[in-house]
């Protein structure tokens, strides 16, 4: 089994809170990791017609059934179980680590949470593999990225393009499966069981067209109007759709930054795909070889650089504090980490030669604040890592 980084914030959540709850996108490994970690636990599966009845039409008869921990796995198929753990919770204070409960709904596990679990539950969310799980390293905290004394590592199992192109869900790398075959199946899945079944997306034609046009618009500014023109929805449905997304973790809206955060949350996002494998299918690239020659080929390693970011935020139990610039005259910097009291601008290029023109929107930013010393980095698909003009410069693999 691959090590998940998440894994020691899953046991340390449950030595503190009585509950503790892991989502993420289906098939992202959140059942095994569980089950893994709390190998001595019983183990109940709300996708079983039997279990399910059962804890629907008697949810107290279910839950007195278990005399230690337990994991409720796709505990979103029977919300109403979680005011009946609420109280148990309650009237047992003294228990840790009691319910694991996993599910694939973000939306539905945290409406339920906030409406009962309220203080009493960890929520914790598992992605797809990163880079760094895939090639058994230690990942570069994001704080890092710009320290000159962090070494970028030599080992890597795959090219770029193929690393790209292959995505990141476990069964294809568990089981060496062909990106294009199971990346077919995932998005049938999830068009059919969570689309249309669980969030009642009525018509699934034109939603599927909508991923697909979202596709084509990754790393752009996300244009709500020009989007449900295109797919010839309105756009309350076109903004609904996008939460759709969002909530099951297909796509991430990356903010602009600005001080004023007020003007973050009403500017335009910019939209991009968690996973670039299932990008390239909906894309309709069918090797990496033809990934080289695609138009799209820079947005969608930014958007693999941007996921791994994210990823990283992700599997340390925190939320990514990851943004974007522009000013009016078009200047632009791809991300902003923000720790709070300090701004780390980055770029991204997917190019494999480094060219000192990569870094003019980064000398832009410096001389902006006021402090050409400041830290900054450029993410390019080379292989060297190295300083230039004061900018820390590192490969695709280092992330």
């Amino acid at each position: 089994m691959i090590k998940r980084i998440l894994a020691l914030r899953l046991k340390r959540a449950a030595r503190q809170l009585p509950i503790v709850t892991l989502t993420g996108p289906r098939q992202s490994g959140k059942t095994t990791l569980v089950r893994a970690v709390f190998g001595d636990y019983r183990y109940i599966s709300m996708e079983l017609p039997d279990q399910r009845e059962f804890a629907l039409n008697d949810p107290r008869g279910f839950l007195d059934q278990f005399d230690g921990p337990v994991i409720l796995d796709e505990v979103q198929r029977t919300p109403e179980l979680f005011s009946y753990i609420q109280v148990l919770a309650d009237e047992h204070r003294e228990w840790t680590g009691r319910f694991i409960l996993t599910g694939s709904q973000n939306f539905l596990l945290l409406q339920s949470i906030s409406q009962s679990l309220a203080g009493r539950c960890a929520v914790l969310h598992l992605m797809p593999f990163s880079l760094a799980e895939l090639e058994d390293r230690k990942s570069m905290a994001p704080e890092s990225i710009a320290n000159a004394r962090v070494r970028s590592p030599k080992k890597r199992r795959r090219t770029l393009l193929e690393t790209i192109f292959t995505g990141f869900y476990p069964r294809i790398h568990d089981r060496r499966l062909k990106p294009g075959d199971w990346l077919a199946g995932y998005y049938q899945t999830y068009l059919e069981r969570d689309v249309r079944n669980v969030l009642n997306v009525g018509d699934i034609e034109s939603f599927g067209r909508f991923v697909r046009l979202c596709a084509g618009r990754c790393g752009q500014l996300l244009n709500l109007s020009g989007l449900a023109s295109d797919c010839g929805i309105s756009h309350t449905t076109a903004k609904r759709w996008i939460s759709v997304l969002e909530a099951s973790f297909i796509v991430i809206q990356l903010r602009p930054h600005h001080k004023n955060f007020g003007k973050r949350l009403i500017k335009s996002p910019k939209l991009y795909f968690l996973d670039t494998g299932l990008l390239c299918y909906l894309l309709q690239i069918h090797s990496p070889q033809e990934l080289l020659h695609r138009a799209e080929r820079g947005a969608v390693f930014e958007s693999f650089i941007i996921s791994e970011l994210y990823k990283n935020y992700m599997h340390r139990g925190e939320q990514p504090r990851l943004y974007f610039w522009r000013d009016a005259a078009g200047h632009e910097v791809d991300i902003i980490i923000d720790r709070g009291d300090v701004l780390i601008p980055v770029e991204i290029k997917s190019a494999q030669t480094f060219s000192s023109g990569f870094l003019d929107n980064l000398m832009y930013w410096k001389n902006l604040s006021g402090d050409m010393e400041a830290s900054a980095a450029l993410i390019y698909g080379g292989e060297e890592s190295f300083r230039r003009a004061g900018v820390v410069v590192r490969p695709w693999f280092a992330m």
